[in-house]
């Protein structure tokens, strides 16, 4: 299993004055009602561990109201390793540490792994291309620090370049800024598009198993420079790099006017498609809601798939009220990748969504927990209570 979470700590986190969770084990299920701060905690743990957050905060966002600063901590072990790592947010700045020594993000994607499934990643099976970039660029960022760094190099470009859009540079200016647009963005087109080629090989295996054998996933990823039908699936291997820059500074030459009289550029990564296709039909146009939902969850347990293959250790998987998302046979599929030793936190309003079996094998917390700065523990009477309750329930 490799590194799992042994314990973890807030201090003035979102509605948190002080939270400790000791004793983590592989499954921990977080039940109860909305707004309870469930998926604070889940919050937490994913900016614990790859280093962002599902819902994009400010620093003030995080800090518990009248707070002046948050702390995040959470250890981690395996045979060899006890690690700490902490995460400090303050006056709109974030400082991380590993073992109390100042680290950058970069370093520590990586470290301990996440997946975090939210019932807003459905939009990458119905959203456009943009959504699905960032999450390839997400899961690119915990694999490569270099994908990281690409990613934010070829921003800064893309928004020096449309400032001197917007200005109405002079030709001169608008060539150097597309020279520095070519070295940075080819590189990254070739990053995405490899990633993004092992991505769809993992997706349609594991939706091979969720549809039962009988629908086709795949997947397509079109640079900004190839002619793009979205109603029709057209393999594109992933360029070389020499490729992809001559192919984007021809593209970036040709559509000069085009971008001039749009302000903005047109021709870069940040205008790639990915576009998925059920048995060849684009699937965010004529794709069920359920088939839609195991696209997502296929996505997701690829995206666990290739972070175990590249980085030879299990990611922390994070399911954040997605239960109620999924029918029985997509939520087995689920629960099947959490059996496979998967360290698992989900939250849930309720306990209905899971077998007896697996809630024995769980510690289940009830959410709001009965004192705010309580220590919790490892599973008592009373959690186990709980899990009765819900047994009791769907008998």
């Amino acid at each position: 299993m490799g590194l799992a979470l042994t314990k973890l700590e807030f201090s003035d986190f979102r509605n948190y004055r002080h939270l400790r969770l000791d004793g983590l084990g592989p499954l921990t299920v977080f039940v109860g009602p909305n707004a309870a701060g469930k998926t604070n905690i889940v919050e937490g743990i994913q900016l614990l561990t790859a280093q962002s957050s599902f819902r994009n905060p400010t620093v003030s966002q995080m800090v518990r109201e009248g707070a002046p600063c948050a702390r995040l901590d959470a250890w981690a072990q395996d045979g060899s390793r006890d690690l700490q790592l902490t995460v400090q947010m303050e006056a709109g700045r974030t400082r991380r540490l590993l073992n109390g020594k100042a680290k950058r993000a970069a370093d520590l994607r990586g470290v301990v792994p996440s997946v975090a499934f939210t019932p807003d990643d459905l939009d990458l099976a119905r959203s456009a291309s943009s959504v699905k970039r960032d999450a390839v660029d997400a899961l690119g960022s915990q694999l490569s620090a270099s994908h990281h760094r690409l990613r934010a190099d070829y921003e800064k470009a893309l928004r020096g370049k449309n400032r001197l859009l917007k200005d109405e540079a002079p030709d001169a200016l608008l060539d150097s800024a597309d020279e520095v647009l070519v070295m940075v963005g080819a590189q990254l087109t070739c990053y995405r598009a490899a990633l993004f080629a092992r991505l769809a090989e993992a997706m349609a295996e594991s939706y091979g198993r969720i549809a039962g054998g009988c629908e086709r996933l795949s997947a397509s990823y079109a640079p900004s420079w190839v002619p793009h039908d979205p109603a029709r699936f057209a393999p594109c291997p992933p360029p070389s790099r020499d490729e992809a820059r001559e192919r984007m500074r021809d593209a970036l030459a040709a559509r000069r006017a085009e971008e001039r009289a749009r302000h903005r550029a047109v021709v870069g990564p940040h205008a790639d498609h990915l576009d998925f296709f059920i048995d060849g039909r684009n699937a965010a146009v004529f794709g069920s809601q359920g088939q839609k939902r195991s696209l997502v969850l296929a996505f997701k347990l690829a995206e666990t798939a290739l972070i175990e293959d590249m980085l030879d250790q299990k990611p922390v998987l994070l399911l954040d009220d997605v239960m109620g998302e999924l029918d029985a046979r997509r939520r087995a599929a689920l629960m099947q990748a959490v059996a496979g030793d998967l360290q698992t936190f989900i939250t849930a309003t309720n306990l209905d969504y899971f077998d007896a079996g697996l809630l024995s094998a769980a510690r289940v917390l009830q959410v709001p927990f009965a004192e705010e700065n309580a220590e919790t523990r490892p599973q008592t009477a009373v959690d186990e209570e709980i899990v009765k309750k819900a047994d009791d329930r769907r008998s």
